[in-house]
């Protein structure tokens, strides 16, 4: 990889393989994140997508490749570590703590983080204005589309380099989708945080995404920016 691709990629994975149990899971993968840019990482289930994630975040393995966060290699850094170099990850699942309540589970994170900053909890409350009328309420008690605002809120607070966001709108309801879409692009556009998006629902990536890499067996087999992604591409790719 050049130096000029580290420079304009705020995240970038070179010629990264994965293997669980002795089946290779990614095969060479090459991906990059530009400096506040929207990517969208498409394919259908089983493909490898949440593998890349978790590649990204450590909780996966590397075989071989290299993966670079504002040019700092990530190789040999733990979770929690990549995560303090600026990485806000959004699993699957979302991983709200149930039990706590919306602030308590808003302030968890700064903590963790070792950070004071009351500055992005007022962002990320603006961002997500619903979270405001349930500070006090437990988690575990909010709808779907309620909890994945929180889990996105909580991954913002501490002012990540990249956001990135595992199927963000699975199993939501569609007026909480177009919210989620909306403040996807006030992110993008305040230029601060990139974000590396795992989404299946096309129309979505469409919505708001600037380029798209799709991935199939484990490889991408297709990118572009998202003006390129066709309606071939998507019917050989994408469709179920």
């Amino acid at each position: 990889m050049t130096a000029h691709c580290q420079s304009t990629a705020v995240l970038a994975l070179s010629d990264i393989a994965v293997s669980y149990e002795g089946s290779r899971i990614l095969r060479g993968v090459n991906l990059e994140v530009p400096r506040s840019g929207l990517v969208c990482l498409m394919g259908r289930n089983g493909v490898g997508k949440t593998t890349t994630l978790k590649a990204i975040m450590g909780l996966a393995r590397l075989d071989t490749g290299a993966i670079t966060l504002a040019g700092t290699e990530l190789a040999g850094l733990s979770t929690p570590d990549r995560a303090r170099l600026g990485i806000g990850y959004v699993p699957q699942g979302r991983e709200i703590f149930p039990h706590l309540t919306v602030w308590e589970n808003l302030k968890i994170s700064l903590l963790a983080h070792g950070l004071k900053e009351d500055s992005a909890l007022d962002r990320a409350l603006e961002l997500f204005p619903i979270l405001k009328e349930f500070l006090r309420r437990k988690g575990g008690v909010l709808s779907g589309g309620q909890q994945q605002q929180l889990a996105i809120a909580r991954a913002l607070v501490t002012d990540p380099k990249v956001l990135i966001l595992d199927e963000p709108t699975e199993g939501i309801q569609p007026n909480v989708i177009d919210m989620i879409g909306e403040t996807l692009l006030k992110i993008k556009k305040e230029g601060r945080v990139s974000i590396l998006l795992v989404e299946q629902y096309v129309d979505f990536c469409l919505d708001v995404g600037d380029s798209f890499y799709i991935m199939d067996r484990g490889s991408i087999v297709a990118a572009g920016g998202i003006d390129e992604l066709t309606d071939a591409t998507i019917k050989q790719h994408l469709a179920v």
